[in-house]
């Protein structure tokens, strides 16, 4: 296929530069699709009747002026629109979420406001909706570059759709990344750079590439467990993760993180905050949270199904369920779970303030000889490539 224009790379430098801090993210729930993918265990649903969206929209702004008490005054680094495919709101839908947390928090100018798409929901007039009402970034559920494989994957959309999206979204929105999923059955290596070039060709400034995980609940769970889907056994896709770093890196979209790329600079605010374990406001179905109230932390989750959020929101001003309040040990855990994630690695002092204590020595001893982690001067601490190969396992040891 031909490339595409290269963008004026220069156009997402108007956006506000990272600051390294943690930031106040606000996450906005959208939870309905078109279609469920087989692989797929987020909270979305289908729908097969239009959805009331004036009606949802009123339940997001009640919600919200709930959370707004719970987090107290903040300023918002960035804003997040997802699902579910957000891109099937209404624009006049987004302007009003837009609003409502411009009206709860301070918003300054040129934050990252960010909206999940897929290509079957895209149309040019809605994008441009989405762009007046404030969005100026986009990402976009490709997942596949051949026909057979979307097919594979439950997608709506065709190779021509995706091409079409990106296309748009470049044209539109400053900033633009789209998502792959690889270590497909019967995926090979080769077969897998062919198809992560071509990607790269398409790309503006960021590209989420993430291995194919069987997860239970899913259609592809049943199929797996009775052995009628086949995806790479852990050496095939510790190849597969090896080949997407070195690519990436060479093309000039490293790895900032386990699963994202980005040319430097254009990193996702919104997804830094989680890592760096900032705060963030979670509305809508199934949305979750993290806000400070004095020295302690609040991990908040809404009701999931979303007519009963819709209900309890109208009937008692919020759909949240849970408000747990997690003590030092449970933050400094979340913290090395969610930091090591990242190329910049985990700020040891904050680690050890919220832990009380540091690093056991003969654990840490032992990742380092392997070269699984390694210091980076004596204020961070990351994974290695080899230790992102088995994070889960560097976390448990770090952790305990």
């Amino acid at each position: 296929m031909d490339t595409l224009e290269q963008p004026d790379l220069t156009r997402y430098a108007a956006l506000l530069p990272d600051t390294g801090e943690p930031g106040f993210g606000v996450y906005v729930h959208w939870p309905f699709c078109a279609a469920k993918c087989p692989y797929c265990d987020f909270n979305s649903h289908v729908r097969h009747q239009p959805v009331d969206q004036e009606r949802f929209t009123a339940a997001f702004l009640k919600e919200m002026a709930t959370v707004r008490q719970l987090s107290g005054p903040k300023t918002v680094t960035s804003i997040f629109l997802g699902g579910g495919t957000p891109s099937l709101m209404n624009p006049s839908t987004v302007s009003a979420i837009l609003d409502g947390i411009a009206k709860h928090w301070h918003v300054p100018d040129s934050i990252e406001i960010t909206m999940e798409a897929n290509p079957s929901s895209v149309e040019a007039e809605r994008f441009r909706g989405y762009r007046a009402a404030g969005v100026n970034r986009v990402s976009l559920g490709v997942q596949a570059l051949n026909d057979r494989d979307l097919k594979f994957l439950g997608r709506l959309h065709d190779v021509a759709d995706a091409l079409k999206a990106i296309k748009l979204a470049r044209d539109i929105f400053p900033r633009m990344s789209f998502d792959l999923i690889y270590a497909r059955p019967n995926q090979t290596v080769d077969e897998w750079e062919r198809e992560l070039k071509e990607a790269i060709s398409y790309a503006v400034d960021h590209l989420s590439l993430y291995q194919l995980t069987i997860e239970e609940g899913t259609p592809f769970y049943g199929l797996h467990k009775a052995g009628k889907l086949i995806v790479p056994d852990g050496d095939q896709s510790a190849l597969l993760y090896e080949a997407t770093q070195e690519i990436t890196a060479r093309e000039g979209l490293p790895a900032y993180e386990v699963s994202n790329h980005a040319r430097p600079g254009a990193e996702s605010r919104h997804n830094l905050t989680y890592w760096r374990y900032g705060d963030y406001a979670g509305i809508g179905p199934g949305a979750h949270g993290r806000l400070t109230r004095g020295s302690m932390k609040i991990a908040t989750a809404t009701e999931r199904k979303p007519e009963s959020w819709l209900d309890l929101v109208e009937s008692d001003g919020h759909g949240i369920l849970d408000q747990e309040q997690l003590g030092y040990e449970e933050q400094a855990d979340e913290l090395l779970l969610m930091g090591l994630r990242l190329k910049e690695g985990v700020d040891l002092a904050r680690w050890q303030q919220l832990s009380g204590r540091d690093p056991d020595p003969k654990r840490e001893e032992f990742l380092l000889e392997h070269g699984f982690i390694e210091r980076i001067g004596n204020s961070r601490l990351r994974c290695t490539p080899s230790g992102m190969l088995i994070l889960d396992s560097v976390v448990a040891d770090l952790a305990c």
